[in-house]
């Protein structure tokens, strides 16, 4: 009797069969998994995504109808450590003073027509900005400068020192992610917001409301290149021609879009086209090298749910200064007309308004708020802009 050689390891030869074959094709995908870490996590030799230069001869037609460099009044271009930052000033140098922060996937120039509109009607003067890795600003790579609080605060820092005027206090208006991200600058810098405007915000967003995909995608369960292929390809969402519904990738159910793609303005200034957001979304996705990185970076990082303690910040102040309104401190540290004003789209899928005004009142304390729902669903500044402007307008004067 011939005795098994593999007997000792208590091993069948159909153990011994399965052994042989799993074992390289286990080595394999092991090999590969830590390749795809080392590949994400390595320190890449460009930190800064370049986006498109205003300069550049355009050949796609998106780059011509979506936002052409020459699409807004006040234009700067301001060098930064972090890479250049597109800007525009405009409006009466005397006027009251306002920042607007735009959402997660559109440019600034989706507030332009809200941000004219105070100009015109108010003698407003107004600041806009690209946030990092859309429209005309650089990108810092995501990798090694996530898109958080630090980043935006530091981003807001510079385009205001940017300023040939003196931005030491203003109004902050923010919409979708700019609004979570102007209540996050607000509970930092009191002294320097004196007026907060949270238009459809961003910030207290409740969890059962992100949808699985978005769970999977975004949960730091994929590698990082192998998400940026998904969520691009959803970005793009077919050719331009096809007009897609939704070309935005958001995290909300039933919700991927600040504004449908079809949704257009009349255009903002006489001799520039119209806005769309759904061809913005696109050019970026295909024209900026660091647009979807940064995306994804914002929904990973970004002030866009459980902002309760920073909002609780604001509301404290606030108190303060109701209690205590010949303090000149609390008066510095609170608000101009104080309270922050909110402004809900009655038909908006993504900031729901019933929820995000319960949520916002828990917070803050209904005597810290103005909250004004208007008809309108998530695209309220872009397609609702003389509402918007007329209600901030009134809340800007109360005092």
């Amino acid at each position: 009797m011939v005795s098994n050689p593999l007997g000792s390891h208590g091993l069948t030869d159909k153990q011994a069969l399965f052994a042989a074959i799993a074992t390289p094709t286990i080595l394999y995908f092991a090999s590969k998994a830590v390749f795809s870490y080392f590949s994400d996590h390595k320190i890449p030799s460009d930190k800064i995504y370049r986006a498109p230069r205003s300069t550049a001869t355009h050949t796609n037609h998106l780059a011509t109808c979506a936002y052409p460099p020459t699409s807004l009044p006040g234009a700067r271009d301001v060098p930064t450590p972090y890479g250049s930052i597109r800007t525009y000033e405009w409006g009466p140098t005397t006027g009251r003073k306002i920042l607007f922060v735009h959402g997660i996937s559109t440019p600034c120039i989706a507030l332009a027509g809200l941000a004219q509109e105070l100009v015109e009607q108010h003698g407003c003067r107004v600041l806009l900005f690209d946030l990092f890795g859309r429209g005309y600003s650089d990108a810092p790579d995501p990798a090694l400068y996530p898109q958080d609080s630090r980043l935006w605060t530091t981003q807001i820092s510079l385009v205001l020192g940017s300023s040939e005027l003196e931005w030491s206090s203003f109004a902050v208006a923010g919409y979708s992610l700019g609004g979570g991200i102007a209540a996050d600058y607000a509970s930092w810098f009191p002294e320097a917001v004196e007026s907060l405007i949270l238009i459809a915000p961003a910030g207290l967003l409740r969890s059962e409301r992100v949808a699985w995909w978005s769970k999977m995608v975004y949960g730091g369960f994929l590698p990082r290149t192998l998400v940026e292929r998904l969520v691009k390809k959803r970005l793009l969402g077919g050719t331009p021609q096809q007009q897609p519904e939704k070309t935005s990738v958001g995290i909300v159910k039933g919700a991927e879009a600040e504004a449908p793609a079809d949704e257009k303005d009349d255009g903002l200034f006489a001799g520039r086209p119209p806005f769309s957001v759904g061809t913005s979304v696109a050019w970026q996705a295909d024209a900026h090298p660091g647009f979807t990185a940064s995306f994804i970076s914002s929904i990973q990082n970004s002030p866009i749910s459980a902002q309760q303690p920073r909002w609780q910040i604001i509301a404290s102040r606030l108190d303060e200064q109701r209690s205590n309104p010949n303090d000149s401190t609390a008066a510095r540290q609170g608000l101009r007309e104080g309270k922050a004003l909110l402004l809900l789209g009655d038909k908006d899928s993504v900031i729901v308004a019933d929820e995000v005004a319960e949520d916002a009142e828990k917070a803050m304390g209904k005597a810290n708020l103005s909250i004004e729902v208007l008809d309108g669903g998530h695209d309220l500044p872009i397609a609702g802009v003389e509402n918007c402007a007329k209600v901030i307008g009134d809340f800007l004067h109360w005092s």
